[in-house]
């Protein structure tokens, strides 16, 4: 059984999404709403260029990709202190 949810609320997900930078996992906690719900809004408003999926995938691997560079400069460091 779907349960429908007011518009008001989909557009502060969406706003969240796009304009706070969470994750459509962290949204769906929040507002106890399936991913698979938001991504379904998502896909309807996904339109203009990029789209808020773009964005959200984007930030992601940014965020992932900073981990990966910071453990990197931590391992060079200690790397240079053993020497």
């Amino acid at each position: 059984m779907s349960k429908i949810t007011n518009q008001e609320v989909k557009d502060r997900i969406i706003d969240k999404l796009r304009n706070e930078g969470l994750s459509v996992s962290q949204v769906s906690t929040e507002f106890g709403i399936s991913r698979n719900t938001i991504y379904g809004w998502l896909g309807k408003k996904a339109v203009g260029d990029p789209s808020i999926l773009e964005i959200s995938r984007l930030r992601k691997e940014n965020n992932e990709l900073k981990q990966i560079i910071g453990g990197l400069s931590l391992n060079m460091e200690r790397g240079k202190k053993n020497r």
